[in-house]
């Protein structure tokens, strides 16, 4: 928000940020749960990769560095969205240094990829998976982009066949990633045993040198083409003469320094969610900028994306209930 002066206004000015801490008071601590296994977990702040930074929490992560040997943080969505964001925002902020990336995979999505309808996902397709495997191959690069070893590892399905599994796991290898079952969903902890040997063996064997994508003292512009050309493979950027402005704007009050927040569909490496694959000659379209200044990042709209999350037909929540005379939650499994 401005005032009439083109000024921005801030908590402040509307004399809320003592309210504002009275409430964060308790909510800026991370929270530990465990899951099924009891293994500890930290949750802390879930923003989606697609329209936000994709990552828990600063806090959460130093915390759990503290707590253990090896600290494990999810970045959402592809390559191309949390893990751009989480190196590129994340890690600048805080000045974290990962020591390896999992890119998280399935047979599906690549056949997918590869022109297969949903509806014939579950039967075996070489040539699709050969066609398609093209789009993981992109978020390797981009991962290796910053410096950062790579660990491919595939969530399992009962329709994944064993050719399938192989074609894959060669091809992972023969890019220099470590390769690993996932079946994590059917078998808990142990269907995850070979996923974090892999791990372990590329923490040991592997040195990582980080390195951001782009400097801070980078115009935001050339940060946004950056992005664009070399993580999403587009030719260019364009933008609304709206986001023009607004870019100009941001420069002058002084946020030109902000690693740049990219709001675009996750079904693409492109703005377009119906260019599957590893799509080329396509050209990034900016509709809309703005900045998030407390968060410390610039958020720039592409094509057709909408900023409010997304819920499945039935969302989880409704199956949540709270039993007054056992003071005991239901539906949570």
């Amino acid at each position: 928000a401005y005032n009439y002066a083109g000024d921005p206004v801030t908590a402040a000015d509307l004399k809320a940020t003592g309210a504002m801490a009275a409430l964060l008071k308790d909510a800026i601590k991370p929270n530990m749960i465990q899951t099924l296994e009891g293994t500890p977990v930290l949750v802390h702040g879930g923003p989606f990769a697609n329209i936000a930074h994709g990552c828990n929490s600063v806090r959460a992560t130093k915390l759990a560095m503290k707590l253990a040997d090896v600290a494990v943080t999810e970045a959402g969505f592809g390559a191309d969205l949390g893990a751009e964001k989480f190196f590129d925002i994340k890690c600048r902020k805080a000045g974290l240094k990962p020591a390896a990336t999992v890119i998280v995979a399935t047979v599906k999505a690549l056949k997918y990829n590869g022109g297969v309808p949903k509806a014939e996902l579950g039967k075996e397709n070489m040539e699709a998976l050969k066609k398609g495997i093209v789009n993981l191959d992109k978020h390797i690069e981009n991962v290796h982009k910053y410096g950062v070893p790579v660990i491919v590892t595939l969530n399992s399905f009962i329709t994944d066949t064993q050719e399938e599994y192989e074609f894959i796991k060669k091809h992972c290898e023969d890019l220099g990633c470590e390769f690993a079952l996932s079946n994590v969903w059917a078998k808990g902890g142990e269907g995850g045993q070979e996923l974090a040997d892999k791990v372990l063996k590329t923490l040991e064997n592997k040195k990582s040198d980080f390195k951001p994508l782009y400097e801070d003292e980078l115009p935001l512009e050339d940060k946004i083409l950056k992005i664009a050309k070399e993580i999403y493979g587009a030719d260019g950027v364009t933008y609304d003469a709206k986001a023009k402005k607004e870019l100009d704007h941001i420069t002058q009050m002084g946020f030109g320094s902000f690693p740049v927040c990219m709001a675009k569909t996750q079904y693409s490496l492109s703005d377009d969610a119906a260019k599957l694959g590893r799509p080329e000659g396509f050209t990034i379209n900016i509709r809309e900028v703005y900045v998030d200044a407390g968060a410390g990042f610039v958020v720039a709209l592409t094509g057709k994306v909408l900023t409010m999350p997304g819920l499945p037909k039935v969302p989880a929540a409704e199956g949540i209930d709270y039993d007054e005379k056992e003071e005991r939650i239901t539906g949570l499994f």
